[in-house]
């Protein structure tokens, strides 16, 4: 397994895994318009994908300060925070250290920019919720989020901090 940083050119590989982890765990809720634009937003600083015998198989990325105010007020004593963002492993490539890997390759990301990253979750996503927490991230804040789970439920958010 290899972590480098994404390119252009790893797009499409990266749309053709996300497409995977949408239908296989409903991420993200809605399948977007354009998948590509989602992998690289406006506010994207940085990127990484990881790779097993030439395929991209996960894939992670830092962008703008876009938390709610809670969460910075939350974390205020741990310096200048950065959003892990558009972080997914396909689901043949999990328990087996490749999403570790993507989040320490996202701690290492934003400690080269003088900041901690923070991210948040899903409450049903249990799995995503033991590694961070496996992994030393903290839980520095909870609360709703501004979408619909695909079950149709107001989405509840558990906000996590880098170690």
């Amino acid at each position: 397994m290899d972590i480098r940083p994404r390119s252009l050119d790893d797009l499409p590989s990266c749309v053709a895994v996300l497409r995977r982890v949408h239908e296989t765990d409903g991420y993200p809720a809605a399948w977007p318009a354009d998948p590509a634009g989602r992998l690289n937003p406006a506010k994207l600083v940085d990127a990484r994908i990881t790779e097993s015998d030439g395929a991209v198989i996960g894939h992670v990325g830092i962008g703008g300060d876009v938390l709610p105010e809670a969460v910075h007020a939350a974390a205020h004593h741990h310096g200048v925070l950065i959003s892990v963002v558009r972080l997914f492993v396909v689901p043949s490539a999990r328990r087996c250290g490749t999403g570790r890997g993507l989040l320490d390759a996202a701690v290492e990301m934003a400690r080269l920019r003088g900041r901690r990253a923070v991210l948040d979750v899903e409450d049903s996503g249990v799995a995503a919720i033991s590694l961070y927490e496996r992994a030393g991230w903290q839980r520095i804040h909870s609360g709703p989020g501004d979408w619909t789970t695909p079950d149709g439920r107001a989405a509840f958010l558990h906000y996590y901090l880098s170690p």
